[in-house]
């Protein structure tokens, strides 16, 4: 966690300073809530200090914040109503709105999950079909080669995928590289920024973006498992260009450096902020390679000696997003349906084409009480983003750049 940004505490105040005080005072009862942090370092310091606050006591704060925003209160220090705008505000109305969710469940309020997930991230869920499913399945198996059921040959070819440990580096910064190249020429970089590419293990993710401020990312890639090439490109671009790495710049260039909207310099699990974040991420390569990037892949990759069958990949891809939401419907399963774990975990490996205990790992994730409602992220979010940008690079510049919700987007 960096808070290089803003050195005088006094220069944030307001709703702003507040909705700052809030967000880390929310974050010392829930790891990971506070997933990035750059702003004055004297409000971390004193958040850290303190006692904990009292759940019910930050959901009274975070319910008057919300009013205090409705009517109309100064956002900041400076003062300067006029330059307010309505669409801030609502931003920062829809993120209250998550933190006081989050609250409330802390305290023992009974959400639940539909209303927990709209209240959050600003979408009502909804499970995908079982016919789209049995679709998914059948498209992979018309196009996957080998003998066998449709789980087994999937498993199998996409493990034959995994990148020899000694190559792995070398492949992550060829594409790094190239992305990041694109990116600049199709929505700009802030002048300073750069990524720091780490291989980590003893990790529950495959890739995770830390922003430490400064325009700075560290990049972590996990090598617990085999890391496949038919996803390789992807979590470079989620992660970094024209991802999460370049979201977290160009705000902090523009929003914070530049307009002194010091709201940026969090950013927290359980709002809008992440749904949009994850869409605009999975989104990325899709922007700068176009819908079938498989070829232009394939020039980093083979020189290496990696295998990746690009045209079993772009024949797959579709199939494989259905099947992203398999997640999704198990969530709905065990939070709305009330179906038992084990129960959940047996679905799960059938639509979603796992191993009995990856699924089982999943739905041991997707039963905590913070991070079930966070798998609607990447299941609502890409859609949404995908509609919002439709083809438009400016249109996914100002994802990037913009203070926006999934209300803005869905308004279009």
């Amino acid at each position: 966690m960096s808070t290089g940004a803003v050195s005088d505490p006094a220069a944030v105040g307001g709703l702003v300073r507040r909705y700052l005080e809030l967000g880390l005072r929310l974050g010392r009862h829930v790891e990971g809530l506070v997933d990035a942090y750059y702003g004055p370092s004297e409000l971390a310091e004193r958040a850290a200090r303190a006692a904990p606050v009292a759940p019910s006591a930050l959901a009274a704060e975070a319910r008057q914040l919300a009013a205090d925003l409705a009517a109309g209160a100064p956002l900041d220090a400076e003062g300067h109503p006029g330059e307010e705008t309505a669409r801030r505000r609502r931003w920062l109305q829809a993120q209250v709105r998550g933190l006081h969710t989050t609250a409330r469940r802390l305290a023992g309020d009974d959400v639940s999950y539909v209303d927990e997930v709209e209240a959050c991230y600003g979408v009502r869920p909804r499970p995908v079909p079982e016919d789209d499913l049995a679709a998914a399945h059948r498209r992979l198996g018309e196009v996957l080669p080998g003998r066998g059921s449709v789980r087994e040959r999937f498993v199998a070819w996409r493990e034959a995928h995994a990148v020899p440990a000694d190559r792995l580096e070398p492949a992550l910064r060829s594409l790094l590289d190239d992305l990041r190249q694109r990116t600049a020429g199709l929505v700009g970089l802030p002048d300073g920024e750069r990524v720091e590419l780490q291989l980590v293990s003893g990790k529950p993710w495959s890739g995770f973006n830390t922003y430490l401020g400064g325009l700075r990312s560290q990049v972590a890639v996990n090598t617990d498992l085999p890391v496949l090439s038919t996803t390789l490109a992807h979590l470079v671009a989620h992660e970094a260009y024209p991802g999460h790495h370049t979201e977290h710049t160009r705000k902090e260039a523009g929003l914070v450096r530049r307009r002194h909207w010091w709201e940026e310099t969090i950013f927290l699990v359980g709002t809008p902020q992440c749904l949009l974040a994850e869409g605009l991420a999975d989104l990325g390569l899709e922007v700068v390679l176009g819908r079938r990037p498989e070829p232009l892949v394939a020039q980093h990759l083979r020189p290496l000696g990696i295998r990746y069958d690009a045209e079993v990949v772009a024949e797959a891809a579709e199939a494989a997003e259905t099947l992203s939401a398999v997640r999704a419907n198990a969530a709905w399963r065990l939070h709305v349906d009330g179906a038992a774990p084990d129960v959940v975990a047996a679905e799960l490996a059938r639509w979603g084409l796992l191993p009995r205990p990856r699924a089982e790992k999943a739905v041991e994730f997707l039963s905590h009480p913070t991070w079930r409602s966070y798998i609607s992220c990447y299941v609502e979010g890409l859609p949404l983003c995908r509609r919002f940008v439709a083809g438009d690079p400016a249109r996914f510049a100002r994802l990037v750049t913009e203070q926006l919700t999934p209300a803005d987007l869905a308004a279009g």
